[in-house]
């Protein structure tokens, strides 16, 4: 039975060391023994506990000192590498704002719910939006989670944890109704963008993939595009970087419209009188996240180039572009997303399958699909209530 300082017996394989500090060791059933310190009584207690049980359920347990802070490097390069850009982006930034302060220098057996929900406390407390406390809720459950399954740790420090502040409502999410659709477009149309906008209005592509579009996505034949890549300028580094679409549902083909068609065969037709810039020459590699090996693109295939510098354009300038014409149109302004949102919500409009709309926008959820883009506007409540009325027999 150990002692502390004073005397006081603690528990069988604990003590107190002249230096204030606990020890607790622990034998396992091959015979190896385990010793780690902690500042208090109940950490090295709970350490302890963990550890027998382990033991005694025949887990693995290995006494790492890992911190969150190492786990998280080796986590964000060997575990999750492979998603795409935009995803490790809002892991690190996320990481780095608002979860490394609070347990980054903790070992991640001594991480708790409590310290996790300090996180979310904190930026409560800061002001943050919802969908950012949200996204940082995420993260700190994916990377813990990845821990308990490399078994780092023997339970998630996330169990019982909520989150409780609201995220934005869907009827802040900016989408066109129909009559601003045909004034934006109507706007858009002398515009050197124009194809660009009216493409995500028939295929409801994301602004990546947009970018990305090379001809050997489009099968002329059966009217067809394939969702493969993405592309997105790097502002940091100041270079163009190619990769996978965001999940594995990602991937996918999407029957073309009339409309679409006629946009991308008139773009093929012309495609020799562009500008073009020695960028062009550039191939880039990325991470098939199907098969795991990599996949090159040549700038000089995509479909997308902007007039006046012959390079593809960047993310940013579409939005920025986006909000003069809505400005000149006498619209709340939107960005590229939105114009995605519209997509979703005129499909839906029209009488589109939910299930069908998951699998073209690239969802892996129903629920995402439902939740995050899909609007009823006022026209679309309106019809629907007339035809219930016209149909109500009592």
């Amino acid at each position: 039975m150990g002692k502390n300082l004073k005397g006081k017996e603690i528990g069988t394989g604990l003590s107190q060391r002249t230096d204030g500090k606990y020890s607790a060791r622990f034998t396992d059933k091959f015979g190896k023994r385990h010793e780690k310190y902690f500042k208090t009584l109940p950490e090295a207690r709970n350490w302890l506990a963990e550890a027998k049980y382990a033991d005694t359920h025949e887990n693995i347990f290995i006494a790492t000192e890992t911190t969150v802070d190492e786990f998280f490097e080796f986590w964000i390069e060997n575990i999750v590498g492979d998603l795409a850009p935009n995803t490790l982006r809002n892991y690190k930034e996320r990481y780095m704002a608002n979860i490394r302060p609070v347990i980054g220098r903790m070992t991640l057996a001594n991480v708790k719910p409590m310290h996790c929900k300090k996180v979310l406390i904190l930026m409560e407390s800061a002001g943050y939006a919802g969908a950012t406390v949200r996204q940082t809720y995420i993260t700190m459950g994916t990377i813990l989670k990845s821990a308990k399954e490399n078994d780092l740790i023997l339970k998630h420090p996330m169990d019982g944890v909520r989150f409780t502040k609201p995220l934005r409502a869907t009827d802040d999410i900016r989408f066109l109704n129909r009559e601003e659709q045909k004034l934006f477009l109507e706007t858009a149309k002398p515009s050197h963008n124009y194809n660009q906008y009216a493409l995500i209005l028939e295929t409801g592509l994301r602004t990546g993939e947009l970018v990305g579009l090379t001809w050997d996505d489009i099968d002329w034949k059966t009217k067809n595009l394939t969702v493969s890549k993405t592309l997105e300028f790097r502002y940091a580094n100041k270079i163009w970087r190619a990769g996978p679409p965001k999940t594995q549902q990602s991937y996918r083909t999407i029957p073309l419209t009339d409309k679409a068609y006629k946009i991308l065969k008139e773009l093929w037709d012309n495609r020799e009188s562009r500008k073009e810039s020695p960028l062009l020459l550039t191939t880039l590699e990325y991470m098939d996240r199907r098969t795991g090996l990599k996949s090159k693109i040549l700038m000089r295939d995509l479909v997308f180039i902007n007039y006046r510098t012959g390079e593809p354009t960047k993310n940013s300038s579409y939005d920025t572009h986006l909000y003069k014409l809505c400005d000149k149109a006498g619209i709340p302004r939107i960005s590229m997303h939105s114009l995605r949102h519209t997509y979703a919500t005129r499909a839906i409009e029209s009488g589109m399958q939910p299930k069908i709309l998951q699998k073209l926008l690239g969802h892996s959820s129903i629920k995402t699909t439902m939740d995050r883009y899909v609007h009823a506007t006022n026209e679309s409540l309106t019809q629907a209530v007339r035809q219930f009325e016209s149909e109500n027999i009592f």
